[in-house]
């Protein structure tokens, strides 16, 4: 219970305060690490955020990498977190981006190693295994733009 009233609470924050209040947490800047995970039909696997906003809430598995931890084990714990499901990284980066104020990204290709689909329902509202002619319509036009690019 207490996880989903945080939920809430930080969704109504917004961009701005959530903004300062990670900055808070994190020394120089943010680096966010996701996990493209596809299935044997190449499908990805993409999750509905509770805490990002309606117009594009289905996104990647993945979060902010902890103080000393590798941005490949921050994926496969952020998988686990999420959906706990067991994941592998299938080799170095994919993609990096920056240009953003505070923080950066790297996206990793990822596979199911094992485990059973179970949602963190403080963070996630839903999962898909999405083919890429499919993808939901609330979602980022640059993350759809990565996918292509890199499927």
């Amino acid at each position: 219970m207490l996880p989903r009233l945080l939920a809430r609470l930080w969704k109504r924050l917004g961009g701005r305060a959530q903004w300062r209040l990670a900055r808070l947490r994190h020394d120089t800047f943010l680096v966010y690490a996701a996990g493209i995970v596809r299935d044997d039909h190449g499908r990805i696997l993409l999750l509905r955020h509770r805490l990002w906003p309606a117009y594009r809430a289905w996104g990647l598995p993945g979060g902010y990498i902890e103080a000393g931890e590798r941005p490949e084990d921050a994926v496969i714990r952020e998988i686990r977190e999420e959906t706990s499901l067991t994941a592998e990284v299938a080799g170095p980066p994919v993609h990096l981006a920056g240009g953003y104020r505070y923080r950066v990204e790297v996206y990793y290709d990822a596979r199911v190693a094992g485990g059973r689909l179970h949602l963190d329902t403080a963070e996630i509202l839903e999962a898909r295994w999405c083919p890429l002619d499919a993808l939901p319509a609330e979602m980022s036009p640059r993350l759809r733009e990565l996918i292509a690019r890199l499927t």
